[in-house]
Formats: structure tokens, C-alpha cells, sequence
């Protein structure tokens, strides 16, 4: 169950190193913190081994690359798989350029992420360019609807067991595949895609999330993508007349502070394809 999931991370106190983009690093460290879990950030590569070998999980976000960066997630995403770690692989603006199409399927290949978090576009681009997933569909939806759901959780059924990892397809309705079964979440708001950041939080909460149930991978993750979405419902929700996208972001991660089990468990909506 989702509530157990979030029980877990909260007795545990997960240590996530997050090598993430510099636009959102304050408030994945906040949103970490607020899930019940402690963050570290660190990209320097004479950095990372050590400061992943002391953390629970590793999440990868390529949101803002450069040559220090990328030999940082590489050198991190292999001592955490030498150590058994989880890693969340978010390849942020993958298929918008070559370098970052080219760093995600490297890291791909070379990390093998327990799990790979991000939106249609992305996950597209790596189902096209990745050799690893020859043969899932590359002419995919550019968004997951109620019209195409049975084509999508498909298409991200294929990713996953091509990719060998569990595949979190975030939107207006949310997939998660472990390539046998798949978690379609509807909770959620529009008006969180106009604060920068809330995907980056995301796969900061998944991570703890991962790293707290290890034996109960794909549903922990479907948990955290449910409970940020339940996070975004009751921010909006808590929102006072002239308040806007700032105000929103410290409401959601207000929120994830004061989530417990009984809400997430009453209030996730999801269902299983």
C-alpha cells in the first residue's frame, strides 16, 4: 500500500545524493527533507564516489549539463550500481539536443538506473535513440489521454522491460511500468506545470521513496508520483486570493511535509493495467 510506502521512508530517513540541475537544487533539497528523507548535493567528481558511497539512493538529473557534471553522474551512477544503490535516472530535456539525448542513453548504458523518471517527450526520445529499446514504439502519443490510455500504458509496459528498469511516465495522468504491470495515477493539477521545478522535486521524493522499500520497488515509486500529485491537489486547494506560482511551490512542499498515510491512502487515485 502507498500509506506503507510513506510510513517507510519516514522511519528510515533515506540519504539521497542528488547530482541535479542548478535552476531547482534548493527546492529538491526542501522537497527531500519534507518527505521525511535527508539530501546531500554533489557533482564535483572527486566528490561523488565518497558521497555516494555513504547515501541510501542516487538521483541523476541532467537538467543543466556541462563536461564536470556528466563525469560526475557517471562516476556516481558506477559506484552506486557497485554498491547496490538505487539510482533514478530524470533525463530532463532529453530530445531537445544532442548532448542531452546522448548523456541520458549513456547514463543509461553505463549507470543502469533502477528506474528512469520523466515526461512523454522525453521518455519518446529515448525509446528512439537508445539501442537497448529497439522495438518499442517509437511513434508513441505526445501525451498520455483517456482516448490513447491502452496505447500508453502499453508503450510504457514496452520501455520497461526493454530498458530492464521501472519507468515513470509523469503528466496529466501518470504512468509507472515495471514492464509486467503498470500504475495509471490521476492525481494532480494542471497549475503544476507552471512552477519550475516540480518534476525535479519528484524524482528527489522518489529516490527516498525507492531507497526506503527496495523490496516494493515499481509501487514505492507509483506512491511518491501519488503523493506529489495529492501534494499539488491540496496546495492548490490551500492557495489565498492573490497568491500565485511562488506561493504555489512552498504550498506543495507544505504539503508533502504534512502528508500522512491516512490521506495518501484515501485520497491516491490510481488504478492497475
Amino acid at each position: 500500500m502507498f500509506d506503507t510506502c510513506l510510513e517507510h521512508v519516514r522511519a528510515s530517513v533515506p540519504l539521497v545524493h542528488n547530482i541535479t540541475n542548478y535552476v531547482t537544487v534548493n527546492d529538491v533539497a526542501n522537497a527531500i527533507l519534507a518527505c521525511g528523507g535527508r539530501p546531500i548535493m554533489s557533482d564535483e567528481p572527486e566528490d561523488v564516489m565518497d558521497i555516494t558511497a555513504i547515501c541510501s539512493g542516487l538521483n541523476i538529473n541532467i537538467g543543466t549539463l556541462n563536461a564536470q557534471t556528466i563525469q560526475g553522474m557517471k562516476l556516481a551512477g558506477g559506484k552506486a550500481r557497485a554498491l547496490g544503490h538505487p539510482i533514478l535516472l530524470d533525463p530532463v530535456g532529453a530530445g531537445a539536443s544532442r548532448l542531452r539525448t546522448k548523456t541520458a542513453v549513456e547514463l543509461m548504458a553505463q549507470c543502469h538506473p533502477d528506474v528512469i523518471r520523466g515526461n512523454i517527450s522525453e521518455i519518446k526520445a529515448l525509446a528512439v535513440d537508445s539501442s537497448s529499446t529497439r522495438g518499442v514504439d517509437a511513434d508513441a502519443a505526445d501525451a498520455v489521454t483517456e482516448d490513447n490510455l491502452s496505447e500508453m500504458v502499453q508503450f510504457a509496459k514496452d520501455f520497461a522491460a526493454h530498458a530492464g528498469c521501472i519507468v515513470a511516465i509523469t503528466g496529466a495522468i501518470d504512468l509507472v511500468s515495471d514492464g509486467k504491470q503498470c500504475y495509471v495515477i490521476r492525481n494532480g493539477r494542471p497549475e503544476m506545470g507552471r512552477i519550475t521545478g516540480t518534476g525535479c522535486m519528484l524524482s528527489g521524493i522518489a529516490t527516498a521513496y525507492l531507497s526506503a522499500n527496495r523490496d516494493n520497488a515499481c509501487e514505492a515509486v507509483a506512491a511518491a508520483v501519488s503523493m506529489m500529485g495529492l501534494a499539488g491537489e491540496i496546495g492548490y486547494a490551500a492557495l489565498q486570493p492573490g497568491e500565485g506560482n511562488a506561493s504555489y511551490r512552498n504550498r506543495i512542499i507544505d504539503a508533502v511535509y504534512n502528508m500522512d498515510g491516512e490521506t495518501l491512502r484515501k485520497d491516491a487515485k490510481y488504478d492497475m493495467r
